[in-house]
């Protein structure tokens, strides 16, 4: 599978898997079973999803070997702070029952620069004694971004954005950003949450390589450079999100897909945490 390499040197799949809204138990540990056993080699989860140690128990059931699955898990926006987030970061590890995790997150950036920048210090520290291999940040928004490389010795490994067609427009500047300061660019959501699957211009583009709208979607989003981190609990659908990397979307097809940016979220309620 492809991969890209992040910042500090330790390499990332171009598309992995995610748990958000997989209930704690059962259905969490058979889809991440799935997922591994489909060839999914990064799983991303966060203490707010609730099945830290689901994931935990899916890659202890695993033949897949622990160091070549890449985990991330993500702190809890209302647990910002320096002693808070290391708190936070070992509450995870625990549940995940796991030595390291490959990537933490902070999860959003709240409103206080202050505790932005202890929750950074603490992750640096959390990186500094190999306990995280990577470190970086979730929806930050361009002024999150500057304030962080201005204030931190240390440049997040990765940006976890909401990033499909529909809000392109919206986050294309981030993407550019992020781009220049090799920052690799997660993208959630990247199917819209399954919105717009009827779009005429995707059916078409997908008509052309004999590929889904989804596959179409997730292609699109790996040839912008980013990592896309679908979601499905049907093994057809897990399968076949991996089925990208055989066909190429055209530059003029890219430049079509762009165009459908209409700047809107598939997640309102999350979006009010950035205000």
């Amino acid at each position: 599978m492809l991969k890209y390499e992040l910042n500090n040197g330790i390499k990332i799949p171009a598309i992995g898997f995610g748990t958000w809204s997989l209930s704690e138990g059962k259905e969490a540990v058979e889809a991440i079973g799935k997922a591994l056993a489909a060839g999914y080699r990064l799983i991303d989860t966060a203490k707010i999803y609730g099945n830290e140690k689901s994931i935990g128990e899916a890659l202890r059931n695993s033949d897949v070997p622990r160091e070549d699955v890449f985990v991330t898990t993500k702190l809890q926006y209302n647990e910002h702070g320096y002693d808070s987030s290391l708190r936070a970061f070992g509450g995870s590890l625990s549940r995940l029952g796991l030595e390291y995790i490959d990537l933490y997150l902070i999860h959003w950036p709240g409103h206080s620069s202050q505790k932005r920048q202890d929750s950074w210090r603490a992750l640096e520290k959390i990186h500094s004694q190999g306990k995280a291999k990577a470190i970086g940040v979730s929806n930050y928004e361009l002024r999150h971004l500057e304030e962080l490389l201005e204030k931190s010795n240390l440049v997040p490994a990765v940006n976890q954005i909401e990033f499909h067609p529909f809000i392109y427009d919206k986050q294309a500047p981030i993407l550019e950003f992020c781009k220049v300061h090799d920052i690799v660019v997660e993208a959630y959501s990247p199917l819209n949450r399954g919105h717009n699957m009827h779009e005429p211009t995707l059916e078409k583009v997908a008509k052309q390589h004999g590929k889904s709208v989804a596959q179409v979607m997730l292609k699109w989003a790996i040839q912008h450079g980013t990592v896309p981190i679908p979601k499905s609990v049907h093994p057809v659908r897990i399968g076949e999100n991996l089925e990208v990397f055989d066909f190429e979307l055209t530059k003029d097809e890219m430049q079509t897909i762009n165009q459908l940016g209409k700047g809107k979220s598939a997640l309102p309620f999350y979006v009010k945490l950035l205000k």
